[in-house]
């Protein structure tokens, strides 16, 4: 008799559970910016809707993501340009919209120790934006590679860097490798302070930088024998920084029911997402033999 109750007890509560369908509202459409300038380069300015949360994104929908005809100026505070629209073909042979100084007379090029504010008119908007390119403070004093401890392949290694840097706390450093031909890649945690090493030498292994639209892997952060890795160390402002930190804490996050929500922090003005930075960057080559 007490099983036959349990068995009606438990159709009971089966039988009032129900489907809940959750229709979310579509977000609104907010530009996204991707302005870069660094020394010794021209400045790039790639600018797109954002899509919303669950959308599905295929070379359909990122073509037309894009925003064209836009007013793009850069200014130095003594020479401003006016940036002019252009495209390349990705790998899949997408075309890639961006801002840029391409087919000028003059050349602007970014300089160390210089500030540059940006102004993107947009869909009747105007959007403004400052940074600066650091004097770079992180002298890389040499570099090398070794075998990953314990690893099955043994063609896995690891890069070492020797650096130091220069006493006083402010300096911040995101950094980028690129092996062979392949284009220079962040690390999966690409930004740093110099809290605790502040005016000291320090060695520590460099990950190889990582596309975010991989699927990650135990190996995904080892170079191999045989590959010739270039290394790019870059100064960064407080601004494009945080930027990044939390931008990279939030990709790490996602699909975690623990992790706490965070917020990007962008320094684009009037509700836009996205960062624009300065870069002072240097770079270093190793050739791993086979």
């Amino acid at each position: 008799m007490r099983y036959l109750i349990i068995l009606l007890l438990c159709l009971l509560v089966g039988s009032c559970e129900k489907d809940i369908t959750i229709q979310l509202d579509p977000s609104l459409s907010r530009l996204v910016v991707d302005a870069t300038i660094e020394n010794g380069r021209p400045p790039m300015v790639f600018l797109s809707k954002s899509l919303d949360y669950f959308s599905k994104i295929d070379p359909a929908v990122l073509s037309s993501s894009f925003v064209h005809n836009a007013k793009v100026r850069i200014s130095d505070g003594s020479t401003d340009v006016l940036l002019k629209e252009d495209s390349i073909k990705n790998s899949t042979g997408t075309k890639i919209y961006f801002y840029t100084i391409a087919g000028q007379s003059l050349p602007f090029l970014g300089k160390l120790k210089s500030s540059y504010s940006i102004t993107i008119e947009a869909d009747g908007k105007v959007y403004n934006a400052k940074t600066t390119i650091p004097e770079t403070t992180r002298k890389i004093d040499s570099l090398w590679w070794e075998k990953v401890p314990l690893a099955k392949d043994s063609n896995r290694v690891k890069v070492v860097v020797r650096a130091t840097d220069k006493p006083g706390l402010g300096d911040y450093i995101r950094f980028f490798t690129k092996v062979g031909q392949q284009p220079f890649l962040p690390g999966f945690n690409s930004v740093f302070d110099d809290q605790v090493i502040d005016g000291q030498q320090y060695t520590i292994p460099v990950d190889k930088g990582f596309d975010k639209n991989a699927q990650f892997s135990d190996s995904t952060s080892y170079f191999k024998r045989g590959d010739t890795v270039m290394i790019k160390v870059c100064n960064i402002d407080k601004q494009t920084y945080d930027f990044w930190r939390t931008s990279e804490f939030n990709f790490q996050s996602v699909g975690n029911p623990f992790s706490s929500p965070i917020r990007i922090l962008s320094n684009i003005n009037n509700d836009a997402l996205g960062y624009f930075g300065g870069y002072g960057c240097q770079y270093k080559t190793i050739i791993i033999p086979r």
